[in-house]
């Protein structure tokens, strides 16, 4: 099956990875290797109550390691592994100007 994750972070920067031949992670450990990068990140949440949904996890870590992480080779894999498995999507798009994510 067909798995990807895509991040634009402006209409002229948008990163792509293709998760074909790499070894997905199960959903506990995307949950907490994004759970990880939201703390090393300084991510804040996105809700006034405090409460961060998976999809706000995916949508501030990403906004937090921007264009560098991003174009990271490892790094970028495992973001997507992650959010595919937290997820539980193969298909992700992130939206990081509207804060939207579509699968």
């Amino acid at each position: 099956m067909h798995s990807e994750v895509s991040v634009t972070l402006s209409p002229r920067e948008e990163f792509r990875v293709d998760l074909s031949g790499k070894a997905p992670m199960a959903n506990e450990e995307g949950r907490r290797w994004l759970d990880e990068q939201f703390m090393r990140l300084d991510c804040e949440p996105l809700r006034a109550s405090g409460k961060v949904l998976l999809a706000d996890k995916v949508l501030t870590v990403a906004r937090a390691a921007g264009a560098p992480l991003l174009a990271d080779p490892v790094w970028s894999a495992d973001f997507a592994r992650a959010t595919t498995a937290a997820l539980a999507k193969p298909i992700v798009r992130v939206d990081v100007p509207s804060m939207a994510i579509s699968y």
